[in-house]
């Protein structure tokens, strides 16, 4: 299946981006006006993060926001044979020579990235980074195995690892003990499990509980940490920039850099909010419920008695 599936994707990968872009408009109107993919949760999202805007501006943010989402989907399928010249045209990066700078000294960098569009083409960094780097980016698996080994060779098809999240923090250690400096991606504004929730902080008017993995691995291992800032210039081209959050993250207060991430992401979806994936429930855990099923204990998030 996997074979079949990749030599579907290929030969459609072949068509010209304007093309692409033709079914893309298609799509959105059979995802959009006909089925409404999710719209009640995009709905409810927007209206709880932008409070201060009108009906009519949100509706505007909602139908960019389908038009972003159906461009990811071809944009995606585009990958498979896009050459380097024509993902660096289309994917620019700015800032790298902090990165680099990082780099050179044998300091490892740590980026925090958010589901902005579109990450899938973030993956082309190594092309715009020094050679010495080492770039990679944390992967979840996806439930469906021929999906799976697809985008995993996509995601590494420009030169970086993709690597699970259980093995991480193996691998940051293993490369540090190589003294091999690494530039590895973190998209952080994902739900963690209950077990995981070890801060809360505030989000797009949200009480959010977000994942802290990435503050401690980067203390741990003295890695720079900056943030990937993501805009659209136009349809099918993104710039992203980089901005160094920190040298020394051990110096910081515990949580700080994780707050300062989603404050800078938070900057970044207000700038144009169509880019950000809205169609996921990103608080489907609340405070609330949190406190009456689980308590902390030595650090470790364990649930209350009768609450297993």
């Amino acid at each position: 299946m996997y074979y079949v599936v990749t030599i579907f994707w290929y030969l459609f990968s072949l068509l010209p981006l304007r093309i692409h872009y033709v079914l893309s408009d298609f799509i959105y109107l059979i995802l959009y006006k006909v089925i409404g993919y999710r719209i009640k949760v995009v709905r409810e999202n927007l209206e709880a993060s932008f409070p201060e805007k009108t009906m009519h501006e949100l509706r505007q943010i909602e139908r960019r926001f389908y038009h972003r989402l159906c461009d990811y989907f071809v944009e995606t399928v585009k990958m498979k044979t896009m050459s380097r010249k024509e993902i660096r045209r289309r994917m620019v990066f700015k800032g790298t020579e902090l990165v680099n700078e990082c780099v050179n000294e044998g300091q490892s960098c740590a980026v925090y990235l958010g589901h902005t569009f579109n990450w899938e083409w973030i993956t082309s960094l190594p092309l715009w980074v020094t050679e010495k780097a080492h770039c990679g980016q944390l992967y979840h698996a996806l439930e469906n195995s021929t999906f799976d080994r697809l985008f995993l060779n996509l995601r590494q098809r420009w030169g970086a690892e993709c690597i699970a999240l259980v093995d991480i923090l193996r691998k940051t250690i293993e490369y540090k003990q190589k003294q091999q400096p690494t530039v590895f991606g973190y998209i952080g504004d994902q739900v963690p499990h209950w077990n995981n929730i070890h801060h809360w902080c505030q989000f797009l008017n949200h009480d959010t509980p977000v994942m802290t993995g990435t503050e401690r691995i980067a203390i741990k291992n003295r890695q720079a940490l900056f943030f990937l800032q993501v805009k659209q210039i136009k349809r099918g081209y993104y710039e992203a920039t980089f901005r160094l959050m920190t040298r020394m993250p051990q110096m910081l207060k515990e949580y700080e850099a994780t707050d300062i991430y989603f404050q800078m992401l938070e900057e970044n979806i207000r700038q144009q909010p169509e880019l950000w994936l809205w169609s996921h429930n990103r608080w489907k855990r609340t405070r609330e419920e949190f406190n009456e099923r689980f308590q902390v204990i030595n650090g470790k998030v364990v649930p209350k008695e009768g609450m297993e």
